[in-house]
């Protein structure tokens, strides 16, 4: 069987906002902060792990600078609001990324050149889930 891919099948869900107006290449980028576990070994090799209970995650939105979203999200980044954001994928796997509780760390940075430029914002998420 095989599957296809199609970046329409992606949606990015921010302060219940369909974020639209994405720039070439990666639209987006959803990892937790932190691995699930550390482990140690000893000089005799006998090994310890200590598991990880940071829920933390960070969402990557990069946007075309002419996005009808970057300014929204620009709003929320000055603001502070506490917001949620997913990231969903309906095919051909189907995904969840992100949390009900996140924050726009700053605005996007800004260049201005010949070609429409990216918006890149940062999410941090402090209830992450990968399902």
């Amino acid at each position: 069987m095989v599957n296809v891919y199609d970046p329409n099948n992606v949606s990015v869900i921010v302060d219940n906002i369909f974020v639209t107006g994405f720039a070439e290449g990666t639209m987006v980028s959803a990892s937790k902060d932190e691995e699930n576990f550390q482990t140690k070994t000893s000089a005799k090799g006998e090994v310890s792990v200590a598991k990880t209970n940071n829920p933390l995650g960070t969402v990557t939105i990069t946007l075309s600078a002419d996005s009808p979203h970057q300014r929204r999200l620009t709003q929320i980044a000055n603001t502070g609001k506490m917001v949620p954001c997913w990231v969903n994928v309906s095919a051909p796997i189907k995904e969840k990324k992100g949390g009900s509780q996140a924050m726009i760390k700053k605005p996007a940075d800004a260049e201005y050149s010949d070609e429409v430029g990216d918006r890149e914002f940062e999410i941090q998420v402090f209830d992450y889930t990968d399902s």
